[in-house]
């Protein structure tokens, strides 16, 4: 028997066990394996580990997306989550050209997947706050929100998170360095049925204080003469 002989809950059985690449190679065999690709139910799953696979076109964003994680864990990326005046004028321009590629993406996310129910994203520094309130207006039935080393998330998310944020159960926001105690409280007292973590994220020192840099300074020097 061929693979195009199996009916479409078969191939889309069998479609499920390939990663992103392997189906998209396997739909350009023929066109009824073309349209299993482009079943938006063997699109409930998506995984991310680097700003290229968001350009590459071997997924579908659909309405039965329920969970969607993107994990950049290279040295590279990493450097979208230090402080532009720290940055050398190589690592501003890698910054630059993906800088609104997450963001972008996510934008399609609200428009195409309103049934997301879990989203993780972690070291996607150029990530804002306007990009989750977007997120948490339009996926009204997310369950869990996962934010780790997302530099650029203050305070307004927490309380978009307050404001738009009734189905959710789960809120992380680890290695999240702009927001504060005063932030997190408030989502302890609003929204008590949320499970809430902030590793290392409030007691971190955030971009926006002023002196920073010099402060950042004084104690680079102070090392040093010890």
């Amino acid at each position: 028997m061929h693979i195009t002989q199996l009916n479409r809950e078969c191939l889309l059985h069998l479609f499920s066990f390939l990663d992103k690449n392997s189906r998209k190679n396997l739909a350009k065999t023929c066109h009824k394996l073309l349209e299993v690709f482009q079943d938006p139910l063997l699109w409930s799953l998506l995984i991310f580990h680097s700003p290229v696979e968001l350009k590459k076109d071997n997924f579908l964003l659909g309405p039965a997306l329920k969970h969607l994680s993107i994990c950049w864990y290279s040295e590279r990326v990493k450097v979208c989550n230090i402080e532009d005046w720290m940055k050398n004028s190589f690592q501003k321009d890698f910054c630059k050209r993906h800088e609104n590629t997450v963001s972008d993406f996510l934008l399609d996310v609200c428009n195409r997947c309103p049934n997301l129910l879990s989203l993780t994203l972690s070291g996607c520094g150029h990530v804002t706050d306007d990009c989750i309130l977007q997120l948490l207006k339009n996926c009204p039935n997310l369950k869990s929100l996962k934010l780790e080393n997302c530099v650029q998330i203050t305070d307004h998310t927490l309380e978009a998170v307050t404001l738009h944020g009734a189905s959710l159960r789960t809120l992380h926001v680890d290695f999240c360095r702009n927001v504060t105690q005063a932030g997190l409280q408030r989502v302890r007292e609003k929204c008590p049925s949320v499970m809430l973590r902030a590793d290392r994220s409030a007691n971190m020192i955030p971009d926006s204080k002023p002196g920073k840099k010099l402060m950042l300074e004084k104690a680079s020097r102070k090392l040093v003469q010890l």
